[in-house]
């Protein structure tokens, strides 16, 4: 591959980026009382946005229908073509059509406007040509329209898919505002993302209770304590009085104390030693807050306790990262 070569596959680059910016630049035009309509019938409809695009658009489409889904506006994309064929029983009076087309003029889409008409849904179009077919038969139209596209010869879609997708975004953005959708509402719809585990978990989802809670009563010597840390494998145990109430927490680094001490591992009881109260939180705590407590304290492990100060869980930093809350 010659340096020239290289030097022109970046020129084409540049030039390229530079037609869709001002495509993109193009759009502020647009933005008028037929967006704010639009906006507006999004916002108040009352079944499902179904948003419908053929070729590129199509691909457009169904990303906008994600980004609306996924942000408060429920939505789902539908192939024009197959609408033709059983699919427009997915559509309803209740519900809202979103169709995009370049042109105006697609045929798959143009053939689906006198039924759709008939069911009673009303049609928001997205198009380059207010006076296409499309537009016409839209209760309320967007133009989006770019002057050149990247494609030298004029033919692939790419400045003007570029536009669409980044004018949908809009909508999306603009309906999640009205919504005042929330992080915790995003969360809802992304269980499985990052956000999802940081937003939604909490303590009672991932602490140890029962059997594999590690307590020890404060008459136990250190030696029993051991005992217990070592089967529970949680790095601590909690350590409670006759009423079954927490006094504190023994550690693995509270035994090496000892040891350093020359304590007497079997004659020694927890409560001679174990210092009284320790950091703890309730199950309903977010499992990112508890992460920030024990980052904050230097700390491995949290005991978890009831109204009664009695001990019902135990988590420690294995356990988040495990949960990938980290």
């Amino acid at each position: 591959m010659t340096s020239l070569a290289k030097k022109s596959y970046l020129a084409t680059a540049k030039r390229v980026l530079n037609l869709e910016i001002d495509a993109l630049s193009n759009l502020f035009q647009y933005l008028d009382h037929s967006f704010e309509q639009a906006c507006d019938e999004l916002l108040n409809c009352k079944g499902k946005v179904i948003v419908l695009g053929m070729g590129k658009s199509g691909h457009i489409a169904k990303k906008v229908a994600a980004t609306l889904a996924s942000t408060g506006t429920p939505a789902f994309f539908v192939h024009p073509a197959e609408a033709s064929h059983g699919d427009l029983g997915m559509i309803g009076g209740a519900d809202c059509v979103f169709m995009l087309s370049n042109s105006g003029e697609t045929d798959e889409i143009v053939k689906l406007l006198p039924v759709i008409k008939r069911i009673g849904t009303p049609i928001i179009s997205m198009t380059s040509n207010p006076k296409s077919t499309l537009a016409n038969e839209s209760l309320i139209h967007i133009t989006c329209a770019v002057q050149a596209e990247a494609c030298p010869l004029g033919l692939a879609p790419t400045s003007s898919t570029t536009a669409a997708l980044v004018l949908g975004d809009a909508l999306a953005v603009a309906l999640l505002e009205a919504r005042e959708f929330t992080e915790n509402d995003f969360a809802l719809s992304h269980p499985a993302g990052s956000l999802g585990r940081r937003l939604l978990l909490r303590v009672e989802d991932l602490m140890h209770m029962n059997d594999e809670l590690p307590i020890a009563k404060h008459t136990l010597t250190i030696a029993e304590a051991l005992l217990i840390i070592t089967e529970k494998r949680m790095g601590f145990t909690a350590v409670v009085n006759q009423n079954k109430a927490l006094i504190g927490v023994f550690t693995d680094g509270d035994l090496r104390r000892a040891i350093d001490n020359r304590i007497d591992l079997h004659s020694t009881q927890l409560k001679d030693i174990v210092k009284s109260g320790c950091t703890v939180v309730k199950p309903t705590l977010l499992a990112a807050e508890a992460l920030k407590i024990m980052e904050d304290k230097a700390i491995n492990g949290l005991i978890i306790t009831d109204e009664h100060n009695t001990p019902v869980g135990a988590l420690n930093m294995h356990d988040l990262l495990r949960a990938k809350v980290l």
